[in-house]
């Protein structure tokens, strides 16, 4: 039986509110990262060292009972590495498979851009088709599943920049900066209370859904109503980035389509059986600022590619009802 909108908004807002008690100061995060999971999508994320994107993943796995992998790209990562491969068993006499990394719900994948192309490549599938193929057979990855990417923007020395069909595939492109005062000190102050050193501490974290419920959040999306003119909005977005003057490049179909993916999950994570125009421009920035290449003279100017889509976004008339 598909679960309602209404049970479905209740379980995202718990799981919101137990990986909060982990994750602090940085509630648009949380949310754009939640709604990704919600909407079946993966999630690059682009930030500083130590600002909580491994807590972030673990918490937000113990919320529903799932597992999370954790995977350090490095320059001599293999394929293998991540995917798995076939080993021979003394005891049994027989080739064995042995499961990478990727089989869990939540793969945090750290520095991605530190691993070469093949590495990278060997993602691709993983992301797509949610399945592994190796020596020959195809194994189903459990479902739900995420990739969480993470990029450190800046340090670039010994990286791959990753290509543009590999880009594509993130749902949406999360910005990470530093806590506000405030959630620091408490983010601080919770290590003071008889604990030691810095370890991630996700004890607060209850479960309060599982599995099979989060595959049925996402289920639930797809009952949410899109109406036409809602679709000529995302479409009319992701396709006047490919004539306007700040940008190189724009953005393909797959942006069009994320929009109204995240926007039919900000519907249903409050309850509503509709999205709407607001729903899809919420989510343009993340969408599109790894999907569009910005023009030269606009990065000469000193503005972001979050500059070129803003101004974009201004130009793109929204439906009136």
């Amino acid at each position: 039986m598909t679960m309602t909108i209404e049970r479905a908004a209740s379980i995202l807002e718990s799981i919101r509110a137990e990986v909060g008690k982990a994750f602090k100061g940085q509630d648009e995060v949380l949310e754009q990262v939640l709604l990704a999971l919600a909407a079946s999508g993966h999630v690059l994320v682009e930030g500083l060292p130590g600002l909580g994107k491994t807590l972030l993943t673990r918490a937000a796995a113990a919320s529903f009972g799932g597992d999370a992998k954790r995977v350090q790209f490095t320059p001599d990562l293999m394929p293998h590495d991540i995917t798995g491969h076939s080993m021979y068993d003394l005891a049994s006499g027989k080739f064995v498979s042995r499961k990478g990394p990727v089989f869990t719900h939540i793969l945090i994948a750290d520095e991605i851009n530190r691993a070469p192309a093949k590495t990278q490549a060997a993602l691709l599938e993983v992301m797509q088709e949610y399945q592994v193929s190796f020596d020959g057979e195809t194994h189903a990855l459990q479902r739900p599943f995420m990739v969480l990417a993470t990029q450190n923007p800046a340090e670039h020395e010994g990286t791959y920049p990753l290509p543009d069909a590999q880009l594509d595939r993130f749902l949406l492109k999360v910005l990470i900066d530093y806590p506000e005062p405030e959630a620091e000190r408490e983010f601080v102050s919770s290590l003071l209370d008889g604990k030691t050193g810095d370890s991630l501490d996700i004890a607060a974290v209850r479960k309060v859904a599982s599995v099979e419920d989060l595959a049925a959040v996402q289920e639930a999306v797809g009952l949410v109503k899109v109406d036409p003119e809602v679709v000529g909005y995302a479409v009319g977005i992701a396709g006047a980035t490919r004539s306007h003057r700040a940008v190189r490049v724009g953005a393909g179909p797959r942006a069009s389509l994320a929009l109204v993916r995240l926007a039919r999950a900000k519907a249903l994570s409050e309850g509503r059986e509709y999205a709407t125009p607001d729903d899809v421009r919420r989510w343009a920035l993340p969408v599109l600022r790894h999907r569009v290449v910005p023009a030269v003279e606009w990065e000469i100017d000193g503005r972001s590619v979050d500059d070129a889509v803003s101004e974009i976004l201004g130009g793109v008339e929204a439906p009136r009802k």
